[in-house]
């Protein structure tokens, strides 16, 4: 079979200033990118408007099946844009009010209205990822005063975390909402919604996604304490979910971290929801060529946690060897994948809550695959929804998807093991059409005469119905 299937585990990449040109995006694809993410913390619109258009057109030449995520900032408290960096040191006093702009050098200015309303005396305050710390002394007329207890560089647009606050902050912004229309109108295959903390934020993402007459996937971002305690009905109402670490590990404890990631993962294997693990995978390669040992680890742990995909931030957006990062990332995934402690075969049992039939079809094609030691599994689907269930039985074939829409084969780049061809092959199935199968799996996907494959689809057209049948062909006969 050729090279494309050989890492089943996808890689999400994010663009930024390092990677956000024609001949960089190529050579993240060649390196094995499957998704690009675009950070809406950052950016404008028209910086944003500008890459996803770029993203398409480069997949369009390259020939490449690659999905675009919007990745909604939400209600991310930042601190506001400053002169110039500052070196805060232990025991220095600051000042913080709510502005985006610095006016005053003696005051730090932070995005949020509410920061002097949630905050008391004793409260910690943590900045950039917990790296910088202070400790609030008194909230007075608006201002926050506050002592440093672990200093650092201070920058502009930094995360600022309350752990512990009660904040109301609302689920989806009025930025995140001039982020969705945007998504709706530049045809994004995927919407991340950042600070998930119940099911009804995601519910409140989709009906504004509904709202512009759209159906975008949502991928929900966990990150809140209270996400974890909302997990199982957090995950009913998503697509996907996003293990997203940095703050996860501020709002609790690094130490509760690798815990809640098994946890989330787990869940969302057994509601047949795609997971993605993020945050500080690769952090090193930032600005070294080789990332160390305990990081390589903690991306092959990740995937053999069960994600599907695993995701680099500054490592491509601003990173000094973005390529070598998504080249490291592959490398790693294709070894762990190949282990001896890897297990393909999943123990999941059939869910009463989702289609029974497309269960048992893509149950019974998963258990095909050794009894004839079949090389991929060839799934019709006109939405990719049985294909998506095939993708987390984790078989040990190939899953090639086949769909007559253009669309459902980019979303499916996020699906573990799932490679997916756009062909107009809604026909119903006689010799002429297992012809072109055979000619696509010869000439395309690398298989030989005489190899086995286990197709799925629907009857009595191959792809728009719903999937009800299973098959075993040898290409050739």
């Amino acid at each position: 079979m050729k090279d494309i299937f050989s890492k089943r585990t996808k890689i999400v990449a994010t663009l930024g200033p390092a990677t956000d040109n024609e001949d960089k995006i190529k050579e993240l694809i060649e390196a094995g990118a499957n998704v690009f993410r675009l950070n809406t913390s950052h950016g404008t619109m028209d910086y944003h408007r500008e890459k996803i258009r770029m993203i398409k057109s480069v997949a369009s030449k390259t020939g490449a099946c690659i999905a675009t995520l919007v990745d909604l900032q939400g209600p991310k408290i930042r601190i506001g844009n400053l002169k110039e960096e500052i070196l805060i040191k232990n025991g220095d006093k600051l000042v913080f009010e709510h502005s985006l702009e610095q006016k005053d050098n003696s005051i730090i200015p932070v995005d949020y209205a509410g920061i002097s309303k949630d905050v008391s005396k004793g409260s910690r305050v943590l900045i950039d990822d917990g790296k910088l710390e202070v400790i609030v002394d008194e909230v007075n007329g608006g201002k926050v005063y506050a002592t440093v207890t672990n200093g650092g560089l201070l920058k502009s647009r930094k995360g600022l975390n309350i752990p512990g606050s009660t904040a109301s902050l609302d689920a989806v912004t009025p930025k995140d909402i001039e982020f969705i229309k945007f998504a709706v109108e530049e045809g994004a295959d995927w919407i991340a919604l950042s600070f998930v903390r119940q099911k009804e934020d995601v519910l409140l993402a989709k009906k504004y996604i509904n709202d512009f007459n759209a159906s975008i996937p949502v991928v929900s971002k966990l990150e809140k304490p209270d996400a974890i305690e909302n997990l199982h009905d957090i995950v009913c109402v998503s697509d996907a979910i996003m293990v997203a670490r940095g703050d996860l590990g501020i709002e609790l404890s690094p130490v509760d971290v690798p815990i809640c990631q098994k946890l989330i993962v787990e869940e969302a294997g057994k509601q047949r929801k795609p997971v993605i693990v993020a945050t500080q995978m690769l952090e090193s390669m930032i600005n070294e060529p080789i990332p160390t040992r305990a990081e390589s680890s903690d991306v092959a742990n990740a995937i053999l946690d069960g994600a599907d995909a695993v995701m680099l931030s500054g490592e491509t957006s601003v990173g000094k060897f973005a390529a070598d990062a998504v080249r490291m990332m592959s490398k790693i995934a294709i070894r762990t994948e190949n282990s001896c402690f890897y297990k393909f075969d999943t123990d999941y049992e059939l869910n009463d809550e989702i289609a029974l039939t497309r269960q048992a079809v893509v149950f019974g094609a998963d258990k095909m695959l050794k009894y004839v030691n079949a090389k991929a599994i060839l799934s019709f689907s006109h939405f990719g929804y049985s294909t998506r269930l095939m993708s987390k039985l984790k078989p040990s074939a190939p899953v090639i998807m086949i769909s007559d829409i253009e669309e459902t084969c980019r979303k499916m780049s996020l699906n573990w093991g799932v490679y997916p061809f756009c062909k107009k092959w809604d026909e119903t199935v006689d010799a002429n059409l297992l012809l072109k199968i055979d000619e696509f799996l010869i000439n395309e996907a690398g298989l030989k005469p005489n190899d086995y494959v286990v197709i799925t689809g629907s009857a009595p057209r191959l792809i728009t119905g719903r999937t009800n049948f299973v098959r075993v062909h040898k290409i050739g006969t």
